[in-house]
């Protein structure tokens, strides 16, 4: 079972785009159809995807018109290919009209982002313990519904905020001075329940970060060879973390270099949306 976003999440973001699409009220609709005419659409794939979003699809139409009526055919998380029928909504076409590219808006990112997920895990070798997880780079307001994808995806969640977990970057380190300083005063500071990583970009870099504490490491933009040797000389003394340029095709050398994560922006940052259609009948 795939938790989804609470929802009074999706109520907030759903709203949001609404206002933002209807403010004025929608001229053409009102203009051209007549308010007692229904309809009934379907949101098909175009093209193959791992589908996503379908709560968010119907919660849009309910707050357009509460009387409209949403089926989910496809569950979250499963295949679909071309011409498969998502969802179905029925009921009044002027709420149809009006929640349409919003319910899309969001369907079509979310199915974009865990078709990527998707992508990611089916390209770790066979019985790998490492996870796929994403970042931070994420759509602003749109986060809780882009890490529900990624888990669609059948990916795995970063820290889901700032004050979620200790990850010391590069500009903390120079902040502080230095690699050590840096987990000192975390270790000082921050909860006893937190657990402290710390983001290197060299081998030397890693030694002192074990040295001090480090519970996770992240190793940062480092060769598969770097990668390889990092693991070795860290010997399971901390969880270590792979990012920086991860394509698809590094995922199988770095899981079997033995890395327990590998973080990927581009499950967020640069996935293209799905493409999914509403056809009326």
């Amino acid at each position: 079972m795939i938790l989804e976003p609470a929802a009074v999440v999706v109520d907030r973001v759903v709203a949001l785009a609404l206002e933002e699409d209807l403010s004025s009220g929608d001229l053409t609709t009102e203009a051209c159809i007549d308010a007692e005419a229904v309809a009934v659409a379907h949101a098909v794939a175009r093209q193959p995807v791992v589908v996503c979003g379908g709560g968010v699809f119907a919660r849009v139409f309910a707050r357009v018109d509460a009387s409209l009526e949403v089926d989910r055919h496809v569950a979250d998380g499963e295949l679909a290919g071309p011409g498969t029928k998502l969802w179905t909504v029925r009921g009044k076409a002027r709420g149809i009209l009006m929640g349409e590219r919003v319910a899309l808006n969001f369907v079509q990112r979310m199915t974009g982002v865990a078709t990527q997920a998707r992508r990611y895990v089916e390209a770790l070798p066979p019985g790998s313990k490492t996870r796929i997880i994403d970042t931070r780079k994420t759509t602003p307001g749109l986060r809780a519904l882009e890490r529900y994808a990624v888990r669609a995806g059948g990916a795995h969640n970063h820290r889901d905020d700032l004050g979620s977990a200790v990850l010391i970057k590069d500009n903390h380190i120079a902040a502080c001075g230095g690699v050590r300083n840096a987990i000192v005063r975390a270790r000082t500071s921050a909860p006893h329940t937190a657990k402290i990583e710390c983001e290197v970009d060299t081998l030397e870099q890693l030694e002192i970060a074990l040295a001090a504490g480090a519970d996770i490491v992240l190793l940062d933009n480092m060769s598969n060879e770097t990668v390889a040797e990092a693991v070795k000389r860290t010997a399971g003394r901390a969880l270590l973390e792979a990012s920086g340029g991860i394509t698809p095709a590094r995922v199988k050398q770095l899981a079997e270099a033995g890395v327990d994560l590998i973080s990927v922006g581009a499950l967020t940052h640069s996935v293209p949306s799905a493409d999914i259609g509403l056809d009326f009948e």
